[in-house]
C-alpha cells in the first residue's frame, strides 16, 4: 500500500502542475492589465498566421517524407539512390538559408520558366504573364519548410518501417497479399507506433522553426511582435507575450501527443 502511495507521488507530474499555475497567473495579467492585452490582441491574429503555416507544411512534408521514404525501398537503385541524395542535401541546409533561396532564387527561377513555357499564350493576350509577386511569400515559406522538413520526416518513417519484422512481411506474401496490401494493413499499422513520437517532435520543432518565416515578412506571432515592439518600444512586454504564446503552442502540442502516444500503446497491447 506504501509502495503504490510512493509511486503515485513520484508518478505525479509536479512540472506539469507548476506550468498550469504559472500560465493561469500570467492568463489572469493578461485579461486585466491593458498594456498586456493590446498586445494579445496584436499577436492573436500572428498566431492564427503560425498555426496555418505549421499545420500545411507539416501535413505537405508529411505527404512527401512517405513518398520518399517508399521510394527508398524500391528494387531500383537509381531511385533508391536519387532519394538519399535529396534526403543528405535537404538535412544538411539550415532551414533559414532554405527560405532564403526558395524565396529569392527559386520561386523567380519558377515564374521565369513558367512564363517561358507559356510563351506563345501570353504573346497571343491569351493570358498575362506570371509575376513574381503573384508568388506568396507565406507559400514560398510553407513551400521551404515542407522541402526542409520532408527529409528529416522520411527517416522517420525508414526506421519505422524497417522496425517490423520481415518475418510478418514474408508470411503476408505468402498469403498471396499484394505490396501495397502488406504496407497498408500489416506494416504501416505496426510502425505507427515506432513513428509518432519522433513524429510529434518534428511536429513541434517545425513549430518553432516557423518563427523563421518572419524573415520574410510573413505576419506570424514573431513578426507582429517584432513590428509592435518597435513602433512603442514595449520590448519586454511585447517579447513576454511572444514567448507565452510559442509555449502555450509547444506545451498543448506535446501534452496532446503524450495522451495519444498512450492511447496507441494501451490498444496495441490489448490486442496483444
Amino acid at each position: 500500500m506504501q509502495a503504490s502511495k510512493n509511486k503515485q507521488e513520484q508518478d505525479f507530474p509536479y512540472w506539469l502542475a507548476a506550468i498550469i499555475v504559472i500560465g493561469l497567473i500570467f492568463t489572469i495579467y493578461i485579461v486585466t492589465n491593458e498594456l498586456y492585452t493590446a498586445i494579445f490582441n496584436t499577436l492573436y491574429k500572428g498566431a492564427l498566421m503560425t498555426i496555418f503555416v505549421t499545420l500545411v507544411s507539416f501535413i505537405l512534408a508529411s505527404i512527401l517524407g512517405l513518398v520518399i521514404a517508399i521510394a527508398g525501398f524500391s528494387k531500383y537503385r537509381v531511385i533508391r539512390e536519387i532519394m538519399r541524395f535529396y534526403t543528405e542535401i535537404m538535412r544538411g541546409v539550415p532551414v533559414l538559408v532554405l527560405l532564403f533561396y526558395i524565396a529569392f532564387v527559386a520561386a523567380p527561377s519558377l515564374v521565369d520558366f513558367a512564363n517561358w513555357i507559356l510563351a506563345y499564350p501570353i504573346e497571343e493576350g491569351l493570358m498575362k504573364k506570371i509575376l513574381v509577386r503573384d508568388f506568396s511569400l507565406t507559400w514560398r515559406a510553407i513551400f521551404a519548410l515542407m522541402l526542409g522538413y520532408s527529409a528529416y520526416i522520411a527517416e522517420i518513417f525508414r526506421a519505422g518501417i524497417q522496425s517490423v519484422e520481415d518475418g510478418q512481411i514474408e508470411a503476408a506474401q505468402s498469403l498471396g497479399m499484394k505490396r501495397w496490401q502488406v504496407f497498408c494493413f500489416i506494416i504501416f499499422p505496426q510502425a505507427i507506433r515506432t513513428i509518432l513520437p519522433p513524429l510529434g517532435n518534428d511536429f513541434i520543432a517545425m513549430v518553432k522553426d516557423s518563427a523563421l518565416v518572419s524573415v520574410l515578412g510573413v505576419a506570424d506571432i514573431t513578426q507582429l511582435g517584432k513590428v509592435y515592439a518597435s513602433g512603442t518600444f514595449r520590448f519586454f512586454e511585447t517579447y513576454n507575450m511572444v514567448t507565452f504564446m510559442y509555449l502555450v503552442l509547444t506545451i498543448g502540442l506535446s501534452l496532446m501527443l503524450r495522451r495519444l502516444e498512450k492511447r496507441l500503446n494501451t490498444r496495441y497491447k490489448q490486442k496483444a
